[in-house]
């Protein structure tokens, strides 16, 4: 028998790419989905006997519950996923981010879940200086209501070590890009190549802050490879996931971007924007712990998402990504 896993969130930018990787290899998975985002359900593995979709509430206990039995493993990707969003509905981000979170690790223990796995974000080391770069013994430095739920949530995960047999892993996620069915268009690299391949008046604030970027197949390659990996090497382990390649400034992702498509009208921004986070991070643990090195570079990213938006049919202009919710 298939050994299943519930991916919570399993309908969005990652959890769509997350999916497709364990149906490929001999998983079967229960997508966990409230489809909060404002945008229609895909329902591309509908059709697959090794795919079920249960549209629910995070903070529904009792379809939780339901759909925790017989599960091999979870991956926590559900929640209000972003600054501008958890900013934007304060009170939503910790029932959800904080709260219900917290109910799925205690229901997952105590229906006996093998393993499970908790999508923190690189966000929570904040601001750190630009000659240092963050390993997970790094000091944190949560500075938005999204990485504050995120680091309080790996401090009660922490905490339960020795105390229960679950297997829980930590991966606390570069910023992503990269084409998903399921696409976002609010994440920088995929953002900036949209609209300068459209010929828009692009500024930049903050242009020479830094951020660790990883490909949404780098994403559920890790995920799919701690499922796998023995319980010793990876139980109560925290782990950056993403690659030291690929640590850039906005600048640097705009003249990538322009080896590609000249552009005049991109407007660096001197002064402070809205957003104070600068940090580079440290991926060998991945390497060294986990053997992966992450395959996608930006410069593979930036190609792809050209080379869709050529063969795009339907409005450029279209707003996909998580800026508002279905309340």
């Amino acid at each position: 028998m298939k050994k299943k896993i519930l991916i919570l969130g399993g309908e969005g930018y990652i959890g769509q790419i997350v999916s497709k990787k364990l149906i490929e290899n001999n998983f079967a998975v229960i997508s966990y989905d409230n489809l909060i985002y404002d945008q229609p359900r895909l329902k591309i593995f509908d059709n697959d006997e090794n795919f079920k979709f249960v549209n629910a509430d995070l903070l529904d206990l009792n379809q939780l519950k339901k759909s925790l039995k017989d599960i091999f493993g979870v991956i926590i990707l559900a929640g209000l996923v972003g600054d501008p969003i958890t900013k934007k509905y304060p009170d939503l981000s910790y029932d959800i981010n904080y709260s219900g979170i917290k109910e799925v690790i205690d229901l997952s223990i105590l229906n006996n879940v093998k393993r499970i796995i908790f999508v923190s974000t690189c966000s929570n080391y904040g601001l750190i200086k630009d000659n240092e770069t963050a390993d997970e013994n790094f000091v944190l430095n949560p500075l938005s209501l999204y990485a504050k739920a995120k680091v309080d949530i790996e401090k009660y995960i922490l905490s339960m070590k020795d105390k229960v047999d679950n297997c829980f892993t930590i991966f606390r996620f570069a910023t992503a890009f990269g084409l998903s069915t399921r696409m976002r268009y609010d994440l920088t690299v995929n953002e900036f190549t949209r609209e300068i391949f459209n010929k828009k008046d692009l500024e930049v604030y903050d242009p020479d802050t830094w951020r660790p970027y990883c490909h949404v197949e780098d994403f559920a390659n890790i995920l799919h490879l701690a499922l796998n990996t023995p319980k010793d090497k990876i139980s109560f382990e925290v782990f950056n996931a993403g690659m030291d390649n690929n640590n850039f400034t906005k600048r640097m992702i705009v003249e990538k971007i322009m080896e590609f498509i000249p552009s005049k009208q991109v407007n660096f921004v001197n002064k402070p924007g809205t957003d104070p986070r600068n940090y580079r991070v440290n991926f060998s643990k991945l390497r060294k712990l986990l053997g992966y090195q992450c395959q996608f570079s930006i410069e593979d990213g930036i190609k792809e998402i050209i080379k869709q938006l050529e063969n795009i049919v339907e409005d450029q202009n279209t707003q996909l990504g998580n800026y508002k919710v279905r309340i």
